[in-house]
């Protein structure tokens, strides 16, 4: 019988070991890629155990899912093919039609889009939350209805960088009997682990932090084992699950996550000032920045800022010009990658939304989002000030 359950102390040493096969596949060092879409039946008593893949029941997905837990302090985990596929999933296992779900007011454009459109047509509402509302649970709990069955926010907004009193949102829910669920994907689990604050479960694109190398799309859910395994059951008729290759590609990228994200947060960090002094820029969005709103409350419950900072230019023209001369950074979507990425959120992961919806929310033609990646950073401020002026 192979075992997964090994732990360690730290999360730079379970980003390389946690869930390791016990004794290894073949004496190899690294996991095998088990590209077999079935495997010897066994004795199996429940429909979840039978051997095959899309089941995320391989050798290869149980190594990731052992890991994964273990960085996210959890019971267990599942990988998706998609960031969506594990949001989607994960409000779907625990909303249906008629109920009612607090969103975060500022989310990812495809979750937005998601509750917006697609939750709606199966009878799933929602409404929205402010998680740093200064009347905290006051506020929430107007929004609360008898079929209100989840909470939905994000660690770090996308894309305005708004971190809320998220202490406060777990205990709200966990007082209301709701499932809490939070987006880490922007914090990472080096930064924050919310299940030890209290949600329920945690989410994440893993084709960003975790992966790490723009080279993956994947999705990932965490938290006790009852909770993930009734995500487990939906993804299972749904489809959305993860290939063999790409529970590799995730491990491989995870080895390195510590060694990342340390880097993008000292290198933001440094950029975020730089810009909050420029004569061409607005406003910067970093939760670092001792003036940001959301630094009190991050200052607090995170270990590190992130790699993800946005900001507006001081007009539409500027910022198309800033895209445009830019030398280092490359413009593109998605984040968390080693290079850095600039772009225009109302063109990109905003897109799906009204240009209504976006100038309500903030998400203007001026503002930039920026991925900073693992460049030398005093070259990349360098160019980014050259590319303004």
């Amino acid at each position: 019988m192979t075992d997964y359950g090994r732990r360690f102390e730290t999360l730079e040493t379970n980003v390389v070991h946690a869930g390791r096969p016990d004794p290894r596949f073949g004496d190899a060092v690294s996991t095998p890629i088990f590209q077999s879409a079935n495997f010897l039946a066994a004795d199996e008593t429940t429909y979840d155990a039978v051997r095959y893949g899309r089941l995320s029941n391989s050798p290869s997905h149980h190594v990731i899912h052992a890991r994964l837990a273990a960085i996210e302090s959890a019971e267990a985990a599942l990988v998706s093919a998609s960031g969506m596929a594990a949001i989607s999933g994960t409000l779907l296992a625990f909303a249906s039609a008629g109920d009612h779900v607090l969103a975060q007011k500022t989310l990812y454009g495809g979750t937005q889009s998601f509750l917006d459109h697609d939750a709606r047509r199966w009878g799933i509402s929602a409404t929205p939350i402010d998680p740093a509302d200064p009347e905290g649970t006051s506020a929430w709990e107007r929004s609360v209805r008898p079929e209100t069955k989840l909470v939905y926010v994000e660690a770090i907004s996308n894309p305005l960088m708004e971190v809320g009193d998220l202490e406060k949102v777990a205990a709200f829910a966990r007082d209301l009997g709701l499932v809490s669920v939070i987006d880490n994907t922007f914090a990472t689990p080096v930064n924050f682990r919310p299940l030890e604050l209290g949600f329920d479960l945690v989410v994440h694109s893993a084709t960003k932090y975790l992966s790490g190398h723009s080279d993956l799309i994947a999705g990932v859910v965490a938290g006790s084992a009852e909770k993930v395994a009734a995500v487990a059951r939906l993804q299972t008729h749904t489809g959305g699950s993860l290939d063999a290759f790409g529970c590799f590609l995730l491990e491989r990228g995870l080895k390195t996550l510590a060694l990342r994200v340390a880097r993008q947060n000292a290198s933001a960090l440094t950029l975020a000032r730089e810009l909050a002094g420029h004569p061409a820029v607005r406003r910067v969005n970093y939760p670092g920045l001792a003036s940001d709103p959301g630094h009190r409350f991050a200052a607090r419950l995170f270990s590190g800022f992130g790699g993800m900072l946005s900001f507006y230019a001081d007009s539409v023209e500027r910022a198309e010009r800033f895209l445009g001369r830019v030398e280092i950074p490359v413009h593109a979507a998605s984040l968390g990658g080693p290079e850095t990425l600039v772009v225009r959120p109302s063109r990109s992961s905003h897109l799906g939304q009204t240009e209504e919806e976006r100038e309500r929310l903030g998400i203007t033609d001026d503002l930039i989002r920026v991925s900073v990646g693992i460049e030398d950073a005093g070259e990349l401020v360098e160019d980014f000030l050259r590319a303004l002026s």
